[in-house]
């Protein structure tokens, strides 16, 4: 379990350094302010979950993360630039790190010791940070805050996913596939079927 949470983590790592580069381009950022975005949104989100569980700070334990967010920075910016890309391109790669970071960061805070309610958020602090991050920085409204498609509520139902099944006796592997399953599939029919949450509306 602990080489899938690695490799999962690393390219979870990637996709979200992706999603940062080419929302920093559409701002016209430079090289300086693509990788500051694009660093930021690969490792907000675990930096967070690891100042709450007082544990060492994963991407300082272990600089090949830093090392895969920078990389993945300076090749996605090469690569793109020029080109004409669709406004909402981002959001397919955002759900998949959504997906991965969300899964890694439930595994790690229930191997950490904590209660499963605790984890389950842990987990979506994981995989939504980040997108925080770039978006703030991007000078946008974050998408969690955005009246919207699910966001947040996707890896939520997938972290609780995999943790129901671990209850239930379904190996960690099985259940990390799973509960990624899950969140990207919820993301994705969110996002083509329109699938909010009903939202506060007081009367006059």
């Amino acid at each position: 379990m602990e080489f899938l949470l690695y490799w999962v983590g690393l390219a979870a790592v990637a996709v979200n350094a992706l999603t940062g580069v080419l929302d920093a381009g559409r701002k016209q950022m430079d090289l300086v302010g693509v990788v500051m975005v694009g660093t930021a949104t690969a490792l907000g989100g675990g930096t967070v979950r690891d100042i709450l569980l007082q544990r060492p700070v994963f991407w300082l334990s272990d600089q090949i993360y830093l090392v895969v967010a920078v990389a993945t920075t300076l090749i996605v910016f090469f690569a793109v630039r020029g080109l004409r890309l669709p406004p909402r391109l981002f959001l397919i790669p955002d759900a998949i790190g959504l997906a991965l970071f969300t899964v890694v960061g439930t595994q790690i805070s229930l191997q950490a010791g904590a209660p499963w309610l605790a984890a389950s958020l842990l987990g979506v602090i994981t995989g939504v940070v980040g997108g925080v991050v770039r978006d703030v920085l991007c000078n946008e409204v974050p998408l969690i805050f955005v009246r919207g498609e699910l966001y947040a509520t996707a890896a939520w139902i997938g972290s609780l996913a995999l943790i129901g099944l671990q209850s239930l006796g379904v190996s960690a592997i099985i259940a990390a596939w799973a509960g990624m399953a899950t969140v990207l599939a919820v993301r994705l029919a969110a996002m083509v079927f329109k699938i909010t949450l009903p939202t506060y509306s007081s009367r006059e």
